[in-house]
């Protein structure tokens, strides 16, 4: 399965989100690959904490390879690269996870025929060596987007699973610049449309996932006054009708993430011992991602949206 990961903005949380979801599959048995297509930022191994490339890496990644630069990406077993503790050694019945990072220095760049064909004969293998392939993109109108969405238009990939993550924060500006991202002038269904693909089809692949998202009724919220609670619920309220005259409502969002001070602070991949262990995370974080992972590969869950 491909699982192509965008944004409206940057800052939505969107690749700390994506690493988790799939850290989560491999923890449970799947082979999981991450391509870090975020061209303009290829920042992912700061995330999975190898700190030898947490700007990319000199040479090799996938700038290198899709510019025609060298045969084959570099690849990172985040089991046994990574310089935390809790991620080294790969756990009894977990499968593989591996990072594809991008260059250091690297920049967005269009992309032609030949790049494209790259990037397809890329995702073909992917598909064919890994379970579950997360490919973290640009966020907003980039040429990244266009690149994976001239390559799955491929009738090479055409019986290839494909699913879409939109993340955006929980908030008025960016449920906006989401839905235009999507159904706006040469948002993803227009640029999609453009480059082969069936606006219909292409639609039904497509699910939002909130980030960032503060619960009224939380019991961490005990502490703030009345007058607090009780405008955060309306505003949540407001923020539900928006999102549904937007067409990006529950029926459209795959889930949530809540509001988590390690997540704000830190960027990590969020471990069974952040909750149980050093309670530096919130359980409901963890089950958040659980929830989302386990969505993600349901084809019964995702098409009952």
């Amino acid at each position: 399965m491909l699982i192509f990961a965008t944004s409206d903005k940057g800052g939505t949380g969107r690749s700390v989100t994506s690493s988790n979801l799939l850290y989560r599959r491999a923890l449970k048995g799947g082979d999981t690959a991450y391509l870090d297509f975020d061209f303009g930022s290829p920042t992912a191994p700061a995330i999975f904490e190898i700190n030898d490339a947490v700007w990319g890496i000199k040479g090799g990644g996938l700038h290198s390879f899709l510019l025609g630069e060298v045969a084959e990406p570099r690849a990172l077993d985040v089991w046994y690269e990574s310089d935390r503790d809790a991620l080294r050694g790969q756990p009894a019945g977990a499968g593989r996870l591996v990072l594809y990072p991008g260059d250091v220095g690297g920049g967005e760049f269009p992309s032609d025929d030949v790049i494209v064909e790259r990037c397809t004969k890329l995702l073909m293998r992917m598909v064919e060596e890994y379970e579950f392939c997360l490919v973290d993109l640009s966020a907003g109108r980039s040429y990244a987007i266009d690149m994976v969405l001239a390559a799955t238009a491929d009738p090479k990939l055409a019986a290839v699973p494909c699913r879409w993550l939109v993340f955006h924060r929980w908030t008025r500006q960016h449920i906006i610049a989401a839905a235009d991202l999507v159904f706006g002038d040469r948002g993803i269904l227009d640029t999609g449309t453009v480059r082969g693909h069936d606006r219909e089809r292409l639609s039904n692949a497509i699910r939002f996932v909130r980030t960032a998202v503060v619960d009224p009724n939380s019991a961490e919220l005990a502490g703030l006054r009345a007058a607090q609670v009780a405008w955060l619920r309306d505003c949540n309220a407001a923020l539900q009708r928006l999102a549904g005259r937007h067409r990006i409502g529950r029926t459209a969002t795959l889930g949530s993430v809540p509001l988590d001070p390690v997540l704000q602070w830190r960027e990590q991949l969020i471990s069974d011992d952040d909750v149980a262990l050093t309670q530096i995370a919130n359980r409901a974080t963890a089950e958040a991602f659980d929830g989302l992972a386990e969505r993600l590969v349901d084809d019964a869950a995702w098409e009952g949206l």
